[in-house]
């Protein structure tokens, strides 16, 4: 991947290891059991026994046609299939108590200047809904740079803080946008404006990759990325193999986009990208009860998960993309995502 520039004094890669201690603990990776180990002073050699064990875990939610979640499933009413091969559900939990890390992505671009104040009221008052005393979170900022204003805490008030900090890196009185020659419309090209694809990107590689249990992303953006050097590929390969579900809240300033006469263009790949994590799309526009009512949404959502593990019968460890697909026997509609990464030998 590109390196990106200046990104070491903003985002510091997270040092601690991933330990896996429980299989309906982690996501995809390796597990080492070992024997009972003598503790005595026997001076007796000790055997140990290394068992490789791939466990694919999924969180998804079902709904009815209307939207309305549906709770009080059992494992009998799915079927999972990997690659379109039927896999044996190892377990299965109807509501899923794992501890959540959630990442708040917010669009500080010129674009959001009129919403951005609404973002972070609303999105404090999820915070302080969504998180439990053993749930973490970050907020990341994004325009023409990626900054990381607060990292992982269990501290809601930092949180909202740190939301609070973000500001539109815009020159009101000269009408222009750093990065993107000095005109209020967002311009395409190579000129560095709001770098979505790459604040996705940091935040599934270099935050969420090496936590474990339930991982999701918010994006409050408009959904248009000027300037990255990544490509939405790049940000949803991320997110997939950091198993993180994404959510877009596409918070749109119409004054700002008045002139322009058709809108914007990125709405397309945030459904991409939501829609491959097993998040989704919310248009909220510029109002706040449209915005407030997403943010419920998500929180009902990420509180009425439904998580299976299965040992996938692929048991090569050779970093390929597995096309995964849950079944419901009844007429509901699944919401998870559409595959992950399988592990590579050795890492």
């Amino acid at each position: 991947m590109p390196k990106l520039l200046g990104f070491q004094n903003r985002i510091v890669p997270i040092l601690a290891l991933a330990i896996f201690c429980a299989a309906a603990q982690f996501g995809i990776g390796q597990q080492p059991t070992s024997s009972d180990q003598k503790s005595d002073d026997s001076q007796q050699p000790t055997e140990t026994l290394k068992v490789n064990v791939n466990v694919v875990q999924l969180f998804f939610n079902v709904k009815d046609k209307k939207g309305t979640l549906i709770p009080n499933l059992t494992k009998d009413h799915f079927d999972v299939l990997e690659d379109g091969k039927p896999q044996t559900i190892k377990y299965f939990n109807a509501e899923s108590n794992l501890p959540l890390t959630l990442g708040i992505l917010i669009d500080a671009s010129g674009s959001q200047r009129n919403v951005i104040d609404m973002e972070k009221e609303v999105g404090g008052a999820f915070l302080k809904q969504v998180l439990s005393d053993k749930d973490e979170a970050f907020v990341i900022s994004f325009d023409i740079s990626v900054d990381l204003l607060q990292d992982f805490t269990r501290d809601v008030h930092r949180l909202q803080a740190a939301l609070n900090k973000a500001k539109v890196n815009v020159d009101f009185t000269s009408n222009g946008i750093p990065g993107m020659g000095g005109g209020p419309v967002p311009q395409r090209g190579n000129s560095p404006g709001t770098l979505l694809y790459d604040a996705v990107y940091l935040s599934a590689h270099d935050m969420l990759a090496k936590e474990v249990g339930r991982k999701a992303m918010v994006l409050l953006t408009d959904g248009q990325d000027e300037g990255s050097r990544l490509k939405i590929k790049d940000a949803i390969e991320a997110a997939q193999k950091a198993d993180s579900i994404v959510y877009v809240l596409l918070c749109a300033d119409r004054g700002f986009y008045g002139s322009m006469g058709g809108g914007y263009f990125g709405e397309g790949d945030m459904r991409k990208l939501t829609e491959e994590t097993g998040g989704r799309v919310i248009n909220v526009g510029n109002k706040f009860d449209k915005l407030r009512e997403a943010f419920d949404q998500i929180a009902a959502e990420l509180r009425s998960q439904y998580n299976i593990g299965y040992t996938p019968t692929n048991t090569a460890q050779d970093g390929s993309y597995r096309k995964l697909e849950i079944k419901c026997k009844d007429p509901y509609k699944i919401q998870a995502r559409a595959g992950y990464y399988a592990g590579r030998s050795g890492d």
